[in-house]
């Protein structure tokens, strides 16, 4: 199959899925965890007052309900000390006496700044060394620097879906979705690498065959190792975010949307990448 004559498809989908993530990044951000914006987190339990009236009793720290149930109320709340908690929860026991104080958790904004800040690093830094790796493995700049567009391409897809999801479901980003997204930056490189070893090798054999036609063929032959290799993992994750904790189900869901995009990715977008660049920058035979 003639995989490399549809490459303005394979951009537009692209561009589909990149431009509203791009908007909402520009419109709305992200929804931060404490981890970032600093503050205190806390969980009370036995609780039989409303949650309006928990929220009420720390007024004076700017409350936001994160949770709540029958039992048990989660809140977020500008930075405060344990002991200033249960002094405010003490003043409830007056009319529910088991109410008890049972996870508490603060972080100064200093230290939110500087996991900004780190994470930022993090991703500069893997990006450089992605860049330098490849173009040394494969003894042309081209293979680096589409390799690391593309995974630019999985980058933003994952950006812009939790830039979304925090706008319109009030998802926050933490310190797990930083490790998805370094984890996928990693995936996204693997899959492509495949995908450009088997181009490299065919080149070595067919000397007087067309750029693009090697291209064509090495995603044929890696096709079906990519989709049954990813698949193995799509459906774990899958699981996961079905059945797994409150605290790990976003975690999940970042690292399945960046391997459903990786792996589109190693195939429409790294390799037609290629393409666009031997027409422009210099034709292969």
């Amino acid at each position: 199959m003639n995989w490399m004559k549809h490459l303005s498809l394979y951009f537009i989908l692209s561009a589909l899925v990149i431009f509203p993530g791009i908007y909402s990044l520009l419109r709305f951000g992200f929804k931060p965890s404490i981890e970032f914006t600093g503050g205190s987190r806390l969980t009370i339990v036995s609780v039989k007052a409303t949650p309006e009236a928990i929220l009420t009793s720390f007024k004076d720290y700017a409350p936001l309900l994160e949770s709540s149930d029958q039992t048990s109320v989660t809140l977020k709340t500008k930075e405060i000390s344990q002991e200033n908690a249960q002094k405010i929860l003490d003043t409830l026991k007056k009319t529910n006496p088991e109410i008890k104080l049972t996870d508490f958790e603060t972080i100064g904004p200093a230290l939110g700044q500087e996991t900004i800040k780190k994470t930022i690093n993090a991703l500069i830094i893997a990006s450089l060394l992605l860049l330098a790796y490849i173009s040394f493995a494969f003894k042309q700049l081209k293979y680096g620097l589409c390799a690391v567009l593309a995974m630019f391409h999985d980058t933003i897809v994952l950006l812009g879906s939790f830039s979304l999801l925090g706008h319109f479901l009030g998802v926050e980003i933490d310190l797990l979705f930083v490790t998805a997204v370094l984890t996928i930056l990693s995936f996204s490189v693997h899959d492509t690498i495949v995908v450009y070893d088997r181009i490299r090798e065919l080149s070595h054999k067919h000397k007087n065959i067309a750029y693009v036609t090697l291209i064509n063929q090495a995603v044929t032959e890696t096709m079906a190792r990519s989709l049954n290799n990813s698949l193995t993992i799509i459906f774990m994750l899958f699981a996961m975010f079905l059945i797994g904790g409150e605290t790990t189900r976003y975690f999940s869901l970042a690292l399945l949307i960046g391997t459903v995009t990786g792996t589109y990715s190693s195939t429409f977008t790294a390799a037609p990448l290629l393409v666009v660049w031997d027409k422009y920058f210099g034709h292969q035979k």
